[in-house]
C-alpha cells in the first residue's frame, strides 16, 4: 500500500507562534493528515520562526516595514514562497496584518484564519475587552475561511468559553487561546480528509462529523 499523501500547510505568523505550535505538535502524529512545508512571518524577529526551524521545517520572514511597491507587491512576494514551498492550504495562525484582495483570490477556499472571538460578534482588535465590555456572558475563538471582508468568511467551527466575573482581557485571552490550540489543528484535519464543504450561502458543513468530535471544540463550560 502506498504512502497517503498529506496536506501540505503554510503557517503564516506574527509572534511567538504559540498556535503554530499546537499545530506542529499535532502533525507529529503518525495519523495525522497534515504536515508544515513552510512557516512565513512578516516580523524578522518572530518567535514562531525559532520553532519552525527547531522542527525542521523552512521558516522565512519578509518585512513588511517599507517594502517597495506596497501591499499588493508585497503579498505577491509571499505568495511566491508559498508556491515555492508547495503548500495546498494557508494557515494565517496569528498573521496581524491584513491580506489584500488579491492574496485572497489567489488562495481563496485555501485560506483560513483563526479569530478569538465568536464571530461575526467583535471583528478586528481588541476583542477580549471589547466582549468584556459589552458584557457578553460567553466568548470563544472562530476558524473561518478568508474573504476580502475582514473576519467575515464562512465559519468553520468555533469553540466557547464562559466570561467569568473575575476575568480581566488577559485572563480571557488565555483561556480562549487554549481552545484555540484544540480547535485548530481539528479543523485542519477535517479540511485534509475532504470533509469540510461550503454551500452557495456560505454556510459550512462537515461531513460525518462525530459527537465526540464536536465535543472537543466545544468543550464543557468551566464552573464558577
Amino acid at each position: 500500500m502506498g504512502k497517503v499523501r498529506k496536506l501540505k500547510l503554510a503557517v503564516l505568523i506574527s509572534g511567538g507562534g504559540s498556535n503554530l505550535q499546537a499545530i506542529l505538535d499535532a502533525c507529529n502524529a503518525p495519523d495525522y493528515p497534515a504536515e508544515v512545508v513552510l512557516v512565513f512571518s512578516n516580523q524578522l524577529d518572530a518567535g514562531g520562526l525559532d520553532r519552525g526551524r527547531r522542527a525542521g521545517i523552512r521558516a522565512e520572514a519578509i518585512s513588511h516595514k517599507r517594502y517597495e511597491g506596497g501591499r499588493e507587491a508585497y503579498d505577491a512576494a509571499v505568495s511566491a514562497l508559498i508556491e515555492e514551498s508547495g503548500a495546498d492550504l494557508v494557515v494565517l495562525a496569528g498573521y496581524l496584518r491584513l491580506v489584500s484582495d488579491s492574496f485572497v483570490t489567489r488562495w481563496k477556499d485555501r485560506l483560513i484564519n483563526i479569530h478569538p472571538s465568536l464571530l461575526p460578534s467583535f471583528k478586528g482588535l481588541g476583542v477580549h475587552q471589547a466582549a468584556l465590555d459589552a458584557g457578553v456572558k460567553f466568548a470563544g475563538c472562530t476558524v473561518h475561511y478568508v474573504v476580502p471582508e475582514v473576519d467575515s468568511g464562512p465559519i468553520i467551527a468555533q469553540a466557547v468559553v464562559p466570561v467569568l466575573p473575575t476575568d480581566d482581557a488577559g485572563k480571557l485571552a488565555q483561556r480562549i487561546l487554549k481552545q484555540e490550540h484544540k480547535i485548530y489543528p481539528q479543523v485542519i484535519r477535517w479540511i485534509a480528509d475532504g470533509r469540510v464543504s461550503v454551500d452557495a450561502k456560505g454556510i459550512v458543513t462537515v461531513a460525518n462529523a462525530k459527537t465526540l468530535e464536536m465535543a472537543d471544540i466545544n468543550p464543557v463550560l468551566e464552573p464558577g
